[in-house]
């Protein structure tokens, strides 16, 4: 089992920054994909950056294209996802989710699909408002 710890999050008004860490434990996570989902209020979670820790080929959800950049650091086991411009509409919990089932997963796939057995850790809020 893999354990994700998520940070960074906070309250920031429309056009300002975040960056968000996850750190996992248990399990090195260099054959899998990670990937950020968030949860707004009322709606289901959604994909929002996912990566492929081997080979670095990422995925971004429409919304946040040219805003959002994930990136990794496999000697920490983690993933980051540095927010610009944000937006109220991106007000959220954040959460790390990889798929254990499947090595080398697409990370457009985990973003698009997820995982069949979400281990869904803390999160960490993020609140865009002025």
């Amino acid at each position: 089992q893999v354990h994700f710890v998520e940070s960074g999050g906070g309250l920031v008004q429309p056009g300002g920054s975040l960056r968000l860490s996850c750190a996992a434990s248990g399990l090195f996570l260099d054959d899998y994909a990670i990937g950020w989902f968030r949860q707004a209020p009322g709606k289901e979670p959604e994909g929002v950056s996912c990566i492929s820790m081997s080979d670095g080929v990422t995925y971004y959800r429409d919304s946040v294209l040219g805003r959002f950049a994930i990136s990794r650091e496999l000697a920490k086991n983690a993933v980051y996802l540095q927010m610009n411009s944000l937006k109220p509409e991106d007000t959220a919990v954040y959460y790390c989710l990889t798929d254990l089932t499947q090595r080398d997963r697409d990370p457009g796939d985990l973003c698009i699909f997820g995982a069949e057995t979400p281990d869904w850790g803390q999160g960490t809020q993020v609140s865009v408002s002025s």
